[in-house]
């Protein structure tokens, strides 16, 4: 019974790690520099998900990585820009409101799940422990 308590803490843990990351797209979805490099536009986060084995059999899911999605910038002309090139245009991230919106609104519900899954677990575990008594 204490598995299921360790698979939906993992769960919990990575669906923060990836409303994290979405977070972070939103933040910089206007942001014309990276601020971690700012000679490049901010790029697109995307949380990667693997499952987990333990030794002692444990099981779970944890984030074996953020990488960048490395899709085309969108480019505006702004000429007057001071991050323009020479053709007058400006990198905006690959940062879609939509598209983050909805994996926002899934990684929520995920992480709605696994807490309705621990309640679930710990009222079994109760009505076990009150027939044991």
């Amino acid at each position: 019974m204490f598995g299921s308590f360790d698979i939906s803490t993992s769960a919990l843990i990575a669906q923060r790690t990836r409303i994290d990351t979405i977070t972070s797209n939103i933040a910089n979805m206007s942001s014309a520099v990276d601020p971690n490099n700012p000679s490049t536009a901010y790029r697109r986060l995307m949380t990667v998900f693997e499952p987990q084995r333990r030794s002692d059999g444990g099981a779970g899911v944890h984030v074996s990585a953020i990488q960048q999605d490395m899709s085309d910038f969108r480019l505006r002309y702004e000429p007057g820009h001071p991050f323009a090139d020479a053709n007058g245009n400006v990198s905006y991230p690959n940062v879609d409101l939509s598209t983050e919106m909805v994996n926002a609104i899934e990684a929520t519900r995920a992480y709605e799940a696994n807490i309705t899954a621990i309640e679930t677990t710990k009222s079994m575990l109760n009505a076990t422990m009150r027939l044991l008594a």
